[in-house]
């Protein structure tokens, strides 16, 4: 039995939260033992799906048609397609009724967390649907201090100059503007910004403030996985400054690599990252600079070893595992023996 990993409009989400997940999801699987394929095969039993996309209809539609099980991952939702991109204020409401259609088509939909569970369970969906997170790969993602001497070589970080780091779009969700800001509130430190959105894409008030950003702010743009962790175990702060999400990737490879991480405090990290136990969480910028300076000046406890233990809660294995399990309760692979199931009950 394989599973088909729809990969049609990955080239456009690639670089986003999203084709990590997709590539996680390969992987995951193969960490389940159970084979992935990228076209339809005799034995593959369901099609992951993991955009909203018309090309993904046409595959869950395909899928119908041949009597196959849909997985549909729901990674987006109305909330977080607010303050992203030009015009999706406006387009919010049509977006949020095209996604439910879309989720329909699906057997089983997975979204990353209980929150953005709940979120699609308001929007009346009729399917069942899970929480399982997206995953970090632990393997990869893992502390290494050497890196931190590569890190500020590359971008000529003099001396002990302080780095603070965020990634993603750069766009509003994200919390852009509060990083400017937050930025010009504490200017001993090097800010970078990781990430990249179509200039075209981007609302002129956005574009307006990274051009008038303060002198120590930097935009390195779209790096590539290797780049990125470096600058995470390279980094003194991880800042994510986002307003709105699903899970989170980026935190979890944060949280992964050992770096004191800070982050909005908004509901999707609400039973699993708890602030002052594994993560710092702010509420505002006043908030941000007082947790920034103080796990700077070192007057805050370091949260790292507890941050790393959350990520392997959500390690490749993990999910893949989790997966697994879903399969078998949605019927797409088959139950376990029941001898087998006994033993694991009794252990």
């Amino acid at each position: 039995m394989k599973i088909y990993i729809y990969s049609g409009g990955e080239k456009l989400v690639g670089r986003s939260g999203v084709g990590q997940a997709i590539r996680h999801q390969r992987e995951c699987l193969r960490r389940a033992d159970i084979e992935t394929t990228s076209r339809w095969t005799p034995d593959a039993a369901a099609v992951h799906v993991n955009t909203v996309l018309t090309d993904s209809v046409l595959a869950a539609l395909g899928a119908r048609l041949r009597g196959r099980k849909v997985v549909w991952y729901g990674h987006s939702t109305m909330e977080d397609f607010r303050g992203s991109f030009k015009g999706s204020d406006a387009l919010a409401p049509l977006f949020r009724r095209w996604i439910k259609f879309c989720y329909g088509l699906g057997d089983v939909v997975l979204t990353p967390t209980e929150y953005s569970r709940r979120l699609l369970e308001s929007y009346g969906l009729r399917r069942p649907v899970y929480s399982i997170s997206n995953g970090v790969d632990t393997d990869y993602f893992r502390p290494d201090p050497a890196a931190r001497a590569a890190f500020r070589r590359r971008y000529g970080l003099e001396g002990e100059t302080p780095v603070v780091i965020s990634v993603g779009h750069t766009i509003a969700r994200k919390g852009l503007p509060e990083f400017l800001d937050l930025a010009r509130r504490v200017p001993a430190a090097q800010f970078l910004w990781f990430g990249w959105t179509d200039p075209r894409l981007v609302p002129r008030e956005i574009t307006r403030a990274m051009d008038s950003a303060p002198a120590n702010v930097r935009f390195p743009g779209f790096v590539d996985r290797e780049r990125l962790r470096e600058a995470y175990r390279g980094a003194d702060v991880f800042a994510f400054l986002s307003h709105e999400e699903t899970e989170g990737i980026v935190v979890l490879e944060a949280l992964a690599c050992g770096v004191p991480t800070v982050v909005r405090d908004i509901p999707v990290y609400g039973g699993w990252l708890e602030h002052g136990q594994n993560i710092y969480k702010a509420e505002n910028t006043d908030d941000f600079q007082r947790i920034v300076e103080g796990i700077l000046s070192g007057a805050l406890p370091d949260l790292t070893a507890a941050g790393r233990a959350a990520a392997e809660g959500r390690s490749l294995e993990a999910v893949g595992a989790k997966l697994r399990e879903i399969y078998r309760r949605e019927r797409i692979l088959p139950p376990l023996p029941a001898s087998v199931a006994q033993r694991r009950a009794r252990a």
